[in-house]
């Protein structure tokens, strides 16, 4: 008797598997971002899953390293998992600085994982997609980040959208005004952050516990509400528009914070009308980050600044505005046309065909088992959702001819190869 135990099919909590028909949808996705930062003359990087701990550790704030994948492997080294894609940029562009074009632009899609509390949209294991630009200070490296993001939706199909500006300047003239120094104000940018989601009111609660009095929480807010765009902003939005990007697009949001330590400058975010779960996109100008890292290995000294501005997408949200919006194709499926296998005796001739369909360029699959009925074969085509089926009969045979079916209107025509060829490469009748 076996005393193997049985092992529960699961994932574990926050993490997924995709399967086929999702997994599309990530590819489709990803394969039209990729078109889009290519296009912008945007290079491919991957970085390693695991790094030094000190590489990410007070990168993100304390919520960020609190939510940190961090351990000690085998060797007794202190190691943590890719928390995001900027700080591991960071990294390497101060460890090949020699070897990298300057400036140096560079997409990077990957898992990261934060060991966050699992809700609806938020997961401990999940895609990035970021683009930055490292190595130049211009307003055009900005609005080139931001109209790279107006092009990148607009590719995937959005038609209403906004991308939310500000710039951390607004932020660094209140601070001085309220004489806050650097720990507080950092603390109530964090928390004004927060206000889209839990409103003034909460906001003024949590900034109260924070040590600051209703009075310099009312003045912040009076500050933030006649701010108005700094010159910076202004040249990002004179660029953009001979970026071809329309002002409907884009605008001023004073209230726009964005949490992280690391952001210098412009921040921005965009978010998509119709879909109320956040924004889908991220991003602003870095310019102290890489600095970290810039070392000289002599004197263990600071390098030079590098500047640097990017975004990163929310992967999942995009999955998810783009399915409540009905966006995807609909012939996402690869697989055009499964060639079935009439009996054994003819299972050679459905051989030939499909190798003689492939060649064409044709995507097909071959049904693999001689014996199984015909119904059953056309119940996979239908489960798969593989939008034609090819049947070779002994009347087929005989007049040199192939049956193509439509699986969607039941439709079926006896044609020779050649026709139905050129029927697939159009994909319907």
């Amino acid at each position: 008797m076996s005393n193997i135990k049985s092992i529960k099919p699961q994932t574990l909590k926050g993490f997924r598997d995709f399967l086929p028909t999702e997994a599309r949808k990530r590819q489709y996705v990803i394969s039209t971002l990729k078109q889009v930062f290519e296009s912008y003359g945007f290079e491919p990087l991957e970085t390693p899953a695991l790094e030094y701990e000190e590489v990410l550790l007070g990168k993100y704030g304390d919520e960020g390293d609190k939510l940190m994948y961090r351990f000690e492997d085998k060797g007794k080294r202190k190691v943590a998992l890719r928390y995001d894609q900027t700080v591991p940029l960071a990294r390497v562009v101060a460890q090949y600085q020699n070897q990298l074009p300057i400036p140096f632009k560079r997409y990077q899609i990957q898992n990261v994982w934060r060991a966050d509390n699992t809700q609806k949209g938020r997961y401990r294991e999940f895609l990035q997609c970021d683009a930055d630009i490292v190595g130049s200070s211009s307003p055009l490296a900005d609005a080139e980040a931001i109209a790279v993001v107006a092009k990148s939706v607009e590719a995937l199909g959005f038609k209403k959208f906004k991308i939310l500006i500000n710039d951390r300047a607004v932020f660094r003239s209140w601070q001085l005004k309220l004489e806050l120094p650097d720990e507080k104000a950092t603390l109530l940018v964090r928390t004004i952050d927060k206000i889209k989601k839990v409103g003034k009111t909460q906001v003024k609660e949590l900034s109260i516990k924070g040590g600051f009095t209703p009075e310099q929480i009312e003045r912040v807010f009076e500050e933030i509400d006649k701010s108005q765009p700094t010159e910076n902003i202004k040249e990002i939005f004179s660029v953009l528009k001979n970026y071809g990007i329309s002002q409907q697009f884009f605008g001023y949001s004073p209230y726009l914070a964005r949490g992280l330590d690391y952001y210098t400058g412009l921040i921005f975010e965009i978010e998509i009308e119709g879909y109320s779960a956040g924004s889908v996109c991220g991003g602003g100008r870095y310019d102290k980050l890489i600095g970290m890292f810039a070392r000289s290995a002599s004197s263990g000294k600071a390098g030079k600044q590098i500047p640097a501005v990017g975004f990163a997408f929310g992967f999942d949200r995009l999955i998810e505005a783009m399915t409540e919006l009905k966006l995807f194709p609909d012939d996402l499926q690869s697989t055009k046309v499964l060639v079935t296998i009439f009996s054994p005796e003819l299972k050679d001739k459905s051989l030939t065909y499909s190798m003689s369909l492939r060649s064409a360029g044709v995507s097909t699959e071959l049904y693999l088992d001689e014996n199984a009925k015909m119904e059953k074969q056309l119940k996979y085509a239908d489960k798969k959702g593989i939008p034609y089926t090819i049947i070779i009969g002994p009347k087929e045979l005989a007049k040199n001819l192939i049956t193509l079916r439509n699986m969607k209107t039941r439709k079926q025509k006896t044609q020779s190869l050649e026709e139905v060829q050129k029927k697939l490469f159009n994909y319907s009748f």
